[in-house]
Parts: structure tokens; sequence; C-alpha cells
């Protein structure tokens, strides 16, 4: 019997023992559930409610709308009826109509959306949480659209990294760059000092060798000014004689009244009429007068005295142009062969026909034949400088001609130092990471149009089927906002718009690896937008998961 009782008690105790275990283990499975639960489960707040705004959301406790206009009781909020007048007391329904909708979208980035479209059948928010009471079935895309938007991100991340290594190495370059040219602006400046001398040297030989140019072309000009005039008394002696002997008809060796008033030329008053008396004025008062008096008269007459050869030849004619361009024979052209026609009126025929306006050739009548007045050309071309002379003019020239060499390379020199000095001050970035864009140019074609930006000179658009191109701006200043403002350029005063503005052009610049001209567009008239990638406004990258959201609400 005693053993019964020990067995029994035995089990009681196996019994007892096996409870607790099984107490002891569902206990520990169910701290382990709660544990899991509590990390899946979303945080308590009313539905449309971001976490950063749970603080206002106090179940136990009244809740006062967020612009402080009223206090309701919290069984008022989310109950589909619009209380306060920001729409805070409705963040998971559609009653107010400025109100909000917090969208979760764990594993994404969380947003919001109008309270307007909370159950209106079309899924906006991507963990599905705007439909839950239209009846519209939904998939969860966050996870998917994290997965894309992570991919997106770490592409653009690789291009930020890139792009900052190029940007480095830019930076080095223009360092280097920098360096160089004001190296050698110092050397030309250098140089220049040295060619400054040298030029006033070859000045001061220029004018040195002048003074005796000019000297003894002084001395030659009135030696042939000198000659000049007494060609020219011997010519007019000449012709006062021819002008004796062709109005002295009677051939007595004088000229009477009566002979002079054949010549109604040289009436002094011009009414068409030299009457006796003022013949007898321009003889001097006399009837008649030998050679010797002829010479006071000529001097009075000469400037209106028309010899008769000469009116015999400058006769006007009212022929028509048919009748005067007579036929030329065979045997005339043969007696005038072309290369006997002189130079000189070969020359005057193509100036002629030169100045000659074609549409106008049909009403011109041609001239009427005169024989050529021989006037300076009778004096002959001046002569040639004699040697001494010559040589003189030569050894002027010479030093003028390396005068102006030395002046031309001098103003070379200063154009050069006046590029560098302002390329070295120009405003390239913090860094100079943009001075690799100095005097470069890049280009973008569309179906249409050639767009050319060349940075910090100017924009253009040319047609790309013919045509001519258009100023779309010169370069004005950065122009990025503060805290950015290498990120744009501004391109100003272009060409004119018809009834319009000047074309001006903004160029937004995004970090690449490449330096391309993306996009061009108008966004309003005469205002282009330019996109261009370059890796010269690249930052320094940071952690991928800092681009992300920090953390998934719960």
């Amino acid at each position: 019997m005693r053993s019964t009782v020990t067995e029994q008690g035995r089990n009681c105790t196996t019994t007892i023992i096996i409870i607790i275990v099984i107490v002891m283990s569902s206990v520990y499975l169910l701290l382990v559930l709660c544990l899991g639960a509590a990390s899946a489960v979303e945080v308590q707040r009313p539905r449309g409610v971001p976490l950063s705004k749970r603080q206002f959301y106090e179940e136990n406790k009244p809740f006062t709308c967020l612009d402080g206009s009223r206090t309701i009781p919290f069984d008022r909020v989310n109950d589909d009826y619009c209380d306060c007048k920001d729409g805070s007391d409705e963040p998971g329904t559609a009653a107010c109509p400025n109100g909000s909708f917090h969208c979760t979208n764990a594993g994404f980035r969380p947003g919001f959306i109008p309270s307007s479209r909370i159950n209106d059948g079309i899924c906006d928010c991507c963990d599905t949480t705007d439909e839950y009471n239209s009846g519209t079935t939904c998939q969860n895309t966050c996870r998917e659209l994290g997965r894309k938007e992570k991919e997106s991100l770490q592409k653009m991340a690789e291009i930020a990294k890139e792009g900052f290594l190029l940007k480095q190495q830019l930076i080095h370059e223009a360092k280097r760059g920098q360096e160089e040219k004001q190296g050698q602006v110092t050397e030309l400046q250098t140089k220049r000092k040295g060619m400054e001398e040298k030029m006033e040297a070859l000045r001061t030989v220029k004018e040195t060798a002048e003074q005796p140019e000019k000297e003894a072309k002084e001395r030659h000009l009135k030696a042939w000014e000198d000659e000049k005039d007494l060609i020219r008394k011997e010519k007019d002696k000449a012709n006062m004689a021819e002008a004796f002997l062709e109005l002295d008809d009677d051939a007595d060796g004088f000229i009477s009244v009566a002979e002079l008033m054949s010549h109604s030329e040289l009436d002094p008053d011009s009414d068409g009429s030299l009457t006796e008396t003022e013949a007898q004025g321009l003889l001097g008062g006399s009837d008649k007068v030998d050679t010797v008096a002829f010479e006071a008269v000529w001097s009075s007459i000469k400037e209106k005295y028309v010899s008769e050869a000469q009116a015999d030849t400058t006769a006007p004619t009212d022929t028509p142009q048919e009748e005067v361009r007579e036929p030329v024979s065979d045997n005339d052209a043969d007696q005038y062969p072309e290369d006997d026609i002189p130079e000189e009126e070969e020359d005057e025929e193509e100036e002629e026909e030169d100045d000659d306006d074609p549409e106008e050739d049909d009403d011109k009548i041609p001239p009427t034949v005169r024989t050529p007045e021989k006037k300076d050309d009778d004096e002959g071309t001046m002569p040639p400088y004699e040697q001494d002379t010559q040589n003189l003019i030569d050894a002027a020239q010479k030093a003028r001609d390396e005068f102006d060499e030395a002046e031309r390379a001098l103003r070379e020199v200063d154009d050069q130092i006046k590029n560098l000095e302002k390329e070295i001050s120009f405003d390239f970035g913090p860094s100079a990471e943009f001075a690799y864009l100095y005097s470069q140019c890049y280009e973008l074609s569309t179906s249409e149009y050639i767009y050319r930006l060349c940075p910090f000179n100017r924009v253009s658009q040319k047609p790309k089927f013919g045509g001519s191109e258009t100023n779309l701006g010169t370069w004005g200043a950065w122009a990025g906002p503060e805290g950015s403002v290498y990120s744009m350029m501004k391109y100003e005063h272009g060409t004119g718009c018809w009834q319009g503005p000047n074309r001006s052009t903004t160029v937004k610049l995004t970090c690449g690896k490449e330096t391309v001209v993306m996009s061009t567009s108008e966004p309003s008239r005469c205002e282009y937008l330019m996109e261009f990638t370059t890796p010269a406004v690249c930052q320094e990258p940071q952690g991928l998961d800092s681009n992300l959201h920090e953390h998934e609400e719960l």
C-alpha cells in the first residue's frame, strides 16, 4: 500500500512539473509574440496623422484644432464631420475640403494627399491606406517603389561621385592653369618693357630719317612747281599768239574792235551780244591793239575766249543717237587696229562704262564728240627723284617699316596681357572649377535649330536648314539662388524680339560626368532655358541612406 501511495505522489509531482514547464513556455512564447508584434504594429494614432504630430492627438484629452481656433472632445476626431477651420480634426476622412491625409508608405517615402482623395476609388498612397473604406482593391507597391528609388539614388550617387572626382581634377588643372597664366603675364610684362624701349629707339631713328627726306622732297617739289610755272607761261604765251592770229582777220598785225566783236563769248555782261563799246572796252579803250598791247587784253579775255578750231569741234548737235554712231567700214577698222588705241583712252572708256547705270542706258544720249582739252597733262608728270633724294626716301621708309613692326608687336603683347589678366580675374567659381569652360562652345541640335552655348561669352540659335544666327544673350552674371549661386548662368541683351524685349537665356547647371547641353526650351516669350551638365557643379556625395528617409514611420 505504501508503494502505491509513493507512486501516486511521484506521478503528481511529475504532472506539476510538466504544468509548470508548459506555463513557463507559454509565458515565454507570449512575451516573444508580444515583442514581435510591438515591432510590427503601427504606433497608435488617428488615421491620417503623421508621427511628427502624434502628440497633438492624445485619446484621453480633448483635441485642440492645430490653428488654435477651438477645442472639441476627442471622439469628434475623424467622425466624418469638419469641426476645425483648418481641417485638422479630420485627417483620416474627406469631410474637410482643406484637410490633408498622411500616407505612411512604409518602405518608401511618406507623403501627404488632399483629404478629398480619401476613399475616392483611386489608390494614391502606395501603402493603400487612403482607400480603407472604398471597397477598391489596391496593391501595396511601396517596397517596389523604394527599391527603384534606391537604385536611382545609387546611380545618381555614382554619377555624383565620379563627377566630384572629375571636379577635383578640374580644380587642380585650373589652379595650375592660373599659375601658368600669371607666369605668362609676368614674362610678357618683362618682354613688353624691352619692346617699348626698342620702339622708342626706332621712333627716334624714324624721325631723324624723316627730316632730311621731308626737306629733299620739298626741294624736289619746288623745283617741279617752278618748272610747271614756266611751262604754263610758255603755254599761255603760245595760246595768246594763236588767238592773235585768229582774231587778226586782215593780217595787218593789229586786232581791231570789229575783229574782236566776232567773238560773242567775250560779252562782259553776258547778254548774248558783244557791242562795239564793249569790244573797245576790252581793248583798253583803243580802236586796235598790236601784239605788245594784246598781252594786257589777253589776260582779261583768255578765260572766256574760245578758239575757232575749238568752236567747230564743240558745236552742239541734235543728231539722234542712231545717226551719230555711223558704222565703221572694214577699211577704217584696218586703219585703226586695237593695238594702236592709246591706253589712256581705253581707261577712260572703261571708267565711263563702269559709271553708267545699266537700267538707264536706253534713256541716255551719248555725249557729243569733243577734242580733249590740253590742261595740266601738257605739263607732264613730275620727274623721278634724284638718286640722293631717293636714297633718303628709302632710308626713311625702312625706318618707318621697322617702327611700325615694333609698334604692331607691342600692341599684340598688350592684347595678350589684357586677355590673360581678364581671364585670371574672372569669377570661375569658388575654386575656379568652371575655368575649363572658358573659350569653349557646346552645341545642341534639334529638329529645327542648332543651339550654341559659349560659356562666359554668348548663347545663339541658328536655323538648321539655312538662315542667319540669332543672339540669345551675352554673358551677364551667375544667377543661382542664395547658397547655390553657381548653379545658374544668366545671358542678357540678345537680339530683340519683334515688338518684344531682347532675348535672354538662363542656363541651369546640373551634375554630370560629361559637359553637355541637354535641352533648350522657351518658357516665356523671348526667355530661354537651357539645361547644361558639367562635373564642375558636382558636390561631394553623402551616404546613400541620408538621401532616403531617415526612418520609416511605424
